[in-house]
């Protein structure tokens, strides 16, 4: 009889040859057997509406344990699942921060764990955090600047980065802790730096475990030498960071962002930058040049206390295989009766929509 499970893998052409490396697909292969379902359709962020693919992936689940979901795949509804008697997990790889692709409540009726790996891009996110804040902390962009003009003199000793360059003993405060502010964390360590986090969503218990002071929004922004943007996009959070929050950054900081601009208003953000006295490390502003190809009007490119990059935190050659990494080492756990890390649940599900009290 076998007892190895059998995986179901459903996305485009562009996942399966991107994402799906050979020594990833070679660790299921040691647990699992597994195949691909071709789907074309919809996007990053949205689903594959055609019901000739939703009507074929349903014919095709039966006696299949586990199933794998990313861009091109129709929605799980409760009439595709309903044909997956044997279906145990399912997981989303990437981009699908709120379950577009997963009825998870239909999931959960019918006993089905729910997992997503999306936090694999988080990995160099964390990473390009602790580098904006040390160019920040040299107001490195003004350097930049004065060399393209043709300016090479050592700098003077009132330079912002002469007087604040420092990292080391620090105190770093994060909006927001969730994989990324962890792995920042991580990495400030060797620095000796002191961290503060404003998070509501997290467990007063991850303070202790992580080791970081839990504190007010208003603390983080008047009393930490660096302010690290963390916060997710939601309703709630939209111009969560406004006016009077900025006014609260103390002379001598600085502001990164690598979370989403929209986060952070943006004429607020010129007109405290305006001042003169902060410096901050932008990776992401309203509107997002990603996105809209343009920073607006481009006044916050024109401030000489700024250091932007075009939304790349996340964007490396070896994030996008790391989505799947991540996805079969859950399954491994799953069907050796160890715990999964990144479930979907309704409280991580309101977490991410800003809905959770």
């Amino acid at each position: 009889m076998n007892t190895r499970p059998n995986i179901l893998i459903a996305c485009n052409n562009h996942v399966r040859d991107v994402y799906l490396a050979a020594a990833d697909l070679a660790r299921l292969e040691t647990f699992a057997d597994w195949d691909w379902f071709e789907c074309e359709g919809g996007g990053i962020y949205d689903t594959n509406e055609d019901p000739a693919t939703a009507r074929a992936l349903g014919e095709r689940l039966g006696g299949y344990d586990g199933l794998v979901v990313c861009h091109g795949c129709p929605t799980l509804d409760a009439a595709i699942l309903d044909q997956a008697s044997d279906l145990k997990i399912v997981g989303e790889l990437e981009g699908d921060r709120f379950a577009s692709r997963i009825d998870v409540e239909a999931a959960w009726e019918r006993g089905i764990v729910t997992v997503d790996t999306t936090n694999g891009s988080s990995y160099p996110v964390s990473e390009w955090a602790l580098a904006l804040i040390m160019i920040s902390l040299r107001n490195a962009g003004h350097h930049f600047r004065r060399i393209l003009a043709g300016d090479y003199s050592p700098s003077p000793h009132d330079d912002f980065g002469y007087i604040h360059g420092d990292l080391t003993g620090k105190r770093v405060g994060l909006i927001g802790c969730g994989h990324i502010g962890r792995r920042l964390i991580q990495f400030l360590k060797p620095f000796d730096t002191e961290i503060w986090v404003y998070d509501p969503y997290l467990a007063k218990e991850m303070a202790d475990v992580v080791g970081f002071v839990k504190t007010s929004l208003a603390n983080v922004l008047s009393q930490c030498d660096a302010i690290v943007c963390l916060a997710p996009h939601t309703p709630r959070t939209e111009g969560m960071i406004g006016q009077r929050e900025l006014d609260l950054i103390p002379s001598g900081a600085v502001l990164v962002n690598v979370s989403r601009g929209k986060v952070i208003d943006s004429e607020a953000l010129v007109a405290r930058l305006k001042r003169g006295d902060i410096v901050a490390g932008l990776d992401v502003y309203d509107p997002d040049v990603y996105e809209e190809g343009a920073y607006g009007d481009g006044e916050i490119t024109r401030l000489d206390n700024v250091f932007l990059s075009p939304h790349i935190a996340g964007v490396t050659v070896r994030s996008y295989p790391r989505f799947f990494t991540l996805m079969v080492e859950e399954f491994d756990h799953f069907f050796h009766g160890h715990e999964t890390r990144f479930d979907l649940t309704s409280k991580s599900i309101a977490d991410r929509r800003g809905t959770a009290e």
